[in-house]
């Protein structure tokens, strides 16, 4: 078989693959902060209560996918839900890192 041939199928091979993924569920998370606390503080909470988060207002928020981080993004308004958009992609080396 040419070459030329066996790459086309190697192609058709992968796209086939890729089809088979695209209707696996995934969790997608997007973080806006944490912090550390104390369970004595924790416990002192009620409504009204402010917990002060270790991110500035501004900063872009963390968007995970099953728990690794897969981009940045920002807060919009869609209709009256609220979404997210994506600002910035985590190259795939990064994500690998992250595992």
């Amino acid at each position: 078989m040419p070459s030329g041939e066996q790459d086309e199928s190697d192609s058709d091979l992968g796209a086939t693959n890729l089809r088979r993924l695209e209707n696996i569920e995934v969790q997608l998370t997007v973080e806006v902060g944490g912090t550390k606390i104390s369970i004595g503080d924790l416990l002192k909470l009620n409504d009204g209560s402010v917990v002060e988060l270790e991110r500035l207002a501004g900063e872009h928020l963390d968007i995970l996918v099953n728990g690794t981080l897969l981009a940045k993004g920002e807060i919009v308004l869609v209709g009256e839900r609220l979404g997210v958009r994506l600002t910035e992609i985590v190259s795939p080396e990064k994500r690998v890192r992250s595992l």
